[in-house]
């Protein structure tokens, strides 16, 4: 950490003990491989990076530091759930228009959409970062500065990728760099939670401008691209009875004890089947239901996430799940006393595809290309971001670091600091420029 004063060493210390810890427990825990880039595409971006609109976007993009740092602040502080989106998203299409973006919608879903034609026109390039964070609309989202360092909720992710967006559209702008393809600057919506990727869904549609590449901006350090995509299943289970008081009503069948019994079957199963293999990870993450310590409950429920590297384990751990569930329903109606029978909704909410793309390809090459021209050794991985959806049909995508430093993901203590920031832009715009093709480079 730079020009950090001594007052603050122990918050420093704290930041890097809360980095080390979230990195093994945060979503991004795939420490990926080394990636290898082939000598021609280090070759291409080192002859772009000398040419002389490339070095003045790149003097663009250090002197938008002060800027930067504001329009994160002010992002921020404007909420913006899963569903709930409009009013960040309506700054973020304002910050679009002011940086001279040729046109801006709004498409059905809520997805912002910033069109700069190309030259040829022949390809479209999409550069994307998503708008919401995981947290609710009552969260306290003031960002709280403590030195060098922000703290709040969703700070980093992925607001932080959001102002990147900005920051790179304005250097292309400011050095007048033409591309060959078009290039859409979108901020998605629903790539968190229960979002379940809706934006992103949406925009490979046929309801949607067509997109030949896809560059996502998402994740914490600029040496790790997300290259495969992390498939994942979400189920709400819900068992429901007539419900009744404790003791008045005692022997009817209760769903709390079956829920509890389906959440032991599965763990059992699924631990053991997770044990070999592709690797693969189950969790119940939220539990609910009753309305008093002496009544028995007229409705139990659970939510569960399913994920796995490849699509097979995961439509098998998903079998168990379900198999499980019969098995408690089952269970427990042989066991009542008295009174009709359970019954058990077994509702899908989130559906994420997996897939991988080859190291080989153009835009992966040149993205590794672009880390490595900026003095850092490339890492590629598997991750769940807006790529998945690309990636799972196909088509050439890759998901970019925010740089900086942060940790605690997802948590009310955030963190995120501007170390060297601008250079996980400087490789943005590389990767996004070699992508589109310069013309006249």
């Amino acid at each position: 950490m730079k020009n950090r004063k001594p007052t603050l060493s122990l918050l420093g210390l704290f930041t890097c003990f809360t980095l080390i810890f979230t990195t093994v427990y945060a979503q991004e825990d795939d420490p990926g491989k080394s990636g290898k880039v082939e000598a021609a595409y280090l070759k291409e971006t080192e002859q772009l990076a000398k040419n002389k609109q490339i070095q003045k976007a790149f003097q663009s993009i250090s002197a938008q530091k002060k800027r930067n740092r504001e329009e994160l602040i002010m992002l921020t502080e404007i909420p913006a759930p899963p569903f709930m989106e409009t009013k960040r998203g309506e700054r973020f299409a304002s910050m679009l228009k002011e940086a001279g973006i040729d046109s801006v919608w709004t498409d059905k879903v809520g997805n912002v959409i910033g069109l700069r034609k190309g030259k040829k026109r022949n390809r479209t390039v999409a550069f994307d970062a998503h708008l919401d964070t995981v947290f609710p609309l009552e969260t306290d989202v003031k960002v709280k500065v403590k030195g060098d360092t922000l703290f709040a909720p969703g700070i980093g992710d992925n607001t932080q990728g959001v102002v990147m967006i900005v920051s790179v559209l304005r250097a292309l702008e400011e050095a007048k760099i033409e591309t060959d393809a078009d290039v859409l600057f979108i901020g998605s919506v629903g790539e968190e939670g229960l979002g379940d990727l809706r934006g992103v869904k949406y925009l490979f549609t046929d309801q949607s401008p067509h997109i030949d590449s896809w560059i996502a901006i998402d994740g914490g350090g600029m040496d790790y691209l997300r290259t495969m995509g992390l498939g994942s299943y979400r189920y709400r289970v819900t068992f429901k009875g007539p419900g009744g008081h404790s003791w008045g009503a005692f022997g009817l069948a209760n769903p709390q004890h079956a829920l509890g019994s389906a959440i032991h079957y599965f763990s059992k199963v699924a631990d053991k089947f997770t044990r070999t293999g592709a690797r693969t990870s189950y969790n119940v993450g939220r539990i609910g239901g009753g309305t008093s310590v002496n009544s028995i409950a007229f409705e139990s429920w659970m939510e569960i996430d399913m994920r796995s590297e490849i699509p097979e384990n995961l439509n098998l751990v998903d079998s168990l799940l379900k198999a499980s569930v019969q098995q408690a329903l089952q269970e427990h109606n042989a066991m009542k006393r008295m009174g009709p029978a359970l019954t058990v909704e077994i509702k899908k909410i989130g559906d994420r595809p997996s897939g991988e793309l080859p190291e080989s390809l153009p835009l992966i090459q040149r993205a590794m290309a672009a880390v490595t021209f900026l003095g850092v050794s490339p890492k590629v991985g598997r991750g769940s971001t807006n790529s998945n959806t690309p990636i799972a049909k196909g088509i050439p995508a890759v998901t970019l670091g925010r740089g900086g430093k942060g940790g605690n993901a997802h948590a009310l203590n955030e963190w995120w600091y501007d170390d060297e920031g601008y250079k996980a832009i400087q490789i943005a715009l590389l990767t996004l420029v070699s992508e589109a093709g310069m013309v006249n480079p």
